[in-house]
């Protein structure tokens, strides 16, 4: 399995953008997905989560009403799109997926139970 992020860039604070994760080897639909994301000289952090049905996700208080995860089966792709865009979201964002199943949500938060990561893609969001 091998995933492909793409999307950042720089933007102005209070703007959009939408993040993208292109997975191949394995259908989407099929995996739990995660977006990460580290902040310079900060650890990773979890941003946010879909289950393998897309019937739910999760997401960090700090992105909450701001980010929403979202996949497209048929591109095999992953999105994040995230409003209101501040200087605390500058980060390097990382997508993942899990074939793990958990009833909970918080155990989606973890980064251990991610088995394949992407590359990667930055974010600078300019006050």
């Amino acid at each position: 399995v091998q995933l492909q992020a793409y999307g950042g860039g720089l933007v102005q604070a209070g703007g959009s953008l939408r993040l993208s994760c292109v997975c191949s080897g394995r259908t989407v639909s099929t995996y739990a997905s995660g977006w990460f994301r580290r902040a310079p000289e900060k650890e990773r952090e979890f941003v946010g989560a879909i289950t393998w049905s897309g019937g739910s996700t999760f997401y960090a208080d700090s992105v909450k009403g701001r980010f929403t995860i979202s996949r497209d089966s048929a591109k095999n792709t992953i999105y994040l799109q995230m409003n209101g865009l501040n200087s605390e979201d500058t980060a390097v964002y990382y997508c993942a997926t899990t074939p793990a199943i958990y009833s909970s949500g918080d155990y989606y938060s973890r980064h251990r139970i991610y088995m394949y990561w992407g590359q990667g893609t930055e974010v600078t969001v300019s006050s």
